[in-house]
């Protein structure tokens, strides 16, 4: 037998390899005694296991609003981390977009919405407004909690509070790292309140000359002040 101090992490790792599943999972259930997946168990004084089991027992609203949260991550890691010479400006509290970027020729604000799903497919946007394209897909931006004013609701975002809307495509790609982009003064406004977004927005489901898939098309797009409103039909 060869002690445990000569043996290197890459013999350990090829030993692995070796191993059959039932093997490794039996190594990684040993190994999840002592090592936390993340911080978050600590702060709960709970293992991972039993956050993910009390989301799928939710189901639902909630398994809904976390997937929303999931996708604010995601464009966190997958897209802001990989831009180069952005840095992430976002200052605390409760604010009317999600992330405050900076490149230096100043700030982006940006808003990430899950596209919309139904009976678990992608909803097509014609579900959203029978005006809409039945070959487009459905993204709701508008803000997840209640709230009303003087007897209005205060859900539809006012244009100006950001600029950018980030729709995640994870519901029809499967593939958290896919997002659709446009400038947010080019989404249609509500009919009663030209003021506010209006509450279901269609999105191609290939990048148009409104909707992109890379964040900085988009920017460029915003900073050239081109003023329009994004389709709800395709040309066909």
């Amino acid at each position: 037998a060869v002690s445990n101090m000569s043996v290197s992490a890459k013999e350990i790792l090829t030993l692995l390899q070796a191993c059959t599943l039932e093997q490794r999972h039996l190594i990684f259930r040993e190994l999840r005694k002592e090592f936390a997946i993340h911080p978050l168990e600590e702060e709960l004084n709970i293992r991972a296991e039993i956050i993910l089991e009390s989301i799928a027992r939710a189901g639902g609203l909630t398994l809904r609003m976390i997937r929303g949260v999931i996708a604010e991550a995601a464009f966190e890691i997958e897209v802001i981390s990989k831009l180069e010479g952005w840095e992430d400006a976002t200052p605390e509290g409760d604010l009317p977009y999600d992330f405050r970027l900076n490149d230096g020729n100043g700030f982006v604000t940006v808003q990430v919405k899950l596209q919309r799903s139904k009976s678990g497919r992608p909803a097509r946007a014609n579900e959203g407004y029978v005006r809409f394209s039945e070959d487009m897909y459905l993204i709701e931006p508008q803000k997840t909690r209640k709230g009303e004013i003087a007897g209005e609701s205060t859900r539809l975002y006012r244009f100006g509070v950001f600029d950018i809307l980030a729709a995640s495509m994870q519901p029809s790609t499967n593939d958290w790292s896919t997002f659709m982009y446009t400038v947010s003064d080019w989404l249609l406004p509500d009919e009663r309140d030209e003021s506010r977004v209006l509450k279901f927005q269609p999105i191609p489901m290939k990048p148009n000359e409104d909707w992109t898939d890379d964040f900085e098309t988009c920017v460029k797009w915003l900073r050239s002040g081109v003023t329009k409103r994004i389709q709800v039909a395709l040309d066909k």
